[in-house]
């Protein structure tokens, strides 16, 4: 009996690398097919091919590197002699696909620095691309901010959140440390949508009002409460803009600030005693329970319910809506979340080297964030409660 050889079977990476010299191959051979025939039209006939009607003649080819999804790919550019090449095909001047260039710019987006770039290219594509490749790239991601900045507000918006976060970036040649403004609201639909992304020197009066007033002049209206933290700037500009809106202080914000002035021994006990004021059936209940607490803590953290005392009007704003959208109205935590992701993300970078960088990272950030707004319900319909209150005030 004969001895056989043992069958060796290739390997899973053997098999991958296959794979994608094949693909890579069919890639090409799909591009030179387009070009060739691309030729054929620009000169009016096949090689060869003796025609009266010839409207140019070729001119030889060139090779040129085209980065793919597959990796990097050298293709065969024929060319005449009066048109050139089919370079519509894949661009004049481009070198990579747009599928990589749209995967660089969300990669950049989801965290990766533009230093960083070039190794998650080359262990995908076996191709580095270098920092001003990134930079060049990702200015695609102007249109997103462009479109978010000049799109109409059709809709009514009874409720509007507005907060910022700071960042570093450079301005006038000097790193400094500038804000960044988010407003988002709720229509009357009870759908959340994100409004604005803007960039100011600091978190101003005249910050927000340039914020508010870009709102307003794309169709904002309606507002009928503006949910933000204790701001006086901000408070200031809302009250200038929308004078009939009631303001509601963030409730986490002001617990915050109210047991910053407990001693820490006693911070979990008042921030329990605190929480059911406002989680009360009505205002008329909250204002009780008020009561009931100042009278047990005013001799042992007078400064702390001083503080409440100055706060509680404004903290309760939300008890005039309807019930069911309480929970949702009384504190900022969904732009909380989008400023820990804004947070997240820019820490990778450092200083932005200018605003308009620093606008379009966020801008992308917010808005990858916020995708899923569109299929999610938030609040209830908010016109009943417009009925309502047109009810109450013809009584």
């Amino acid at each position: 009996m004969k001895d056989t050889a043992p069958i060796e079977f290739p390997t899973q990476e053997a098999m991958q690398i296959d794979l994608i010299e094949m693909f890579r191959g069919a890639v090409r051979l799909a591009l030179e097919a387009i070009l060739e025939q691309q030729v054929r039209d620009m000169v009016g006939g096949g090689k060869w091919q003796r025609l009266s009607n010839r409207r140019d003649l070729r001119n030889g080819s060139y090779f040129r590197r085209l980065l793919t999804s597959m990796g990097l790919v050298e293709v065969r550019v024929p060319r005449t002699r009066e048109s050139g090449s089919p370079v519509e095909v894949f661009g004049r001047y481009r070198r990579r696909q747009s599928e990589v260039d749209e995967a660089i710019a969300q990669a950049y987006v989801n965290g990766v620095s533009t230093r960083g770039m070039g190794d998650v290219t080359e262990a995908l594509l076996g191709e580095t691309v270098d920092r001003s490749t990134v930079s060049r790239v990702t200015k695609r991601l102007d249109d997103q901010v462009e479109q978010l900045r000049k799109a109409p507000i059709t809709d009514t918006f009874p409720y509007l959140f507005l907060d910022g976060t700071f960042l570093d970036a450079r301005w006038a040649r000097k790193v400094e440390n500038v804000s960044a403004l988010v407003a988002y609201g709720v229509n009357s639909n009870g759908d959340r949508r994100m409004l604005a992304v803007t960039i100011g020197s600091e978190e101003s009066e005249e910050s927000w009002t340039e914020l508010i007033r870009q709102l307003i002049d794309r169709g904002l209206r309606g507002v009928d409460l503006v949910v933000a933290d204790a701001h006086a700037g901000l408070a200031a500009a809302v009250r200038h803009h929308f004078p009939e809106a009631r303001q509601q202080r963030c409730v986490v914000h002001f617990l915050r600030n109210i047991l910053a002035k407990v001693p820490h021994r006693l911070q979990a006990r008042l921030a329990r005693e605190l929480s059911p004021l406002f989680k009360a059936g009505s205002l008329v209940e909250a204002k009780r329970r008020l009561e009931d607490l100042r009278h047990r803590f005013v001799k042992h953290v007078p400064e702390a319910i001083a503080i409440l005392d100055a706060g509680f009007p404004a903290a309760t704003q939300f008890y005039a809506f309807p019930r069911s959208h309480w929970r949702k109205i009384r504190s900022t935590n969904g732009l909380e979340r989008l400023n820990a992701e804004i947070k997240r993300r820019i820490r990778s970078v450092g200083a932005f080297p200018d605003r308009a960088s620093a606008l379009r990272l966020i801008t992308a950030v917010v808005l990858r964030a916020t995708r899923s707004w569109a299929t999610r319900r938030y609040l209830g319909d908010m016109r009943v409660h417009r009925k309502e209150q047109e009810l109450k005030q013809a009584a």
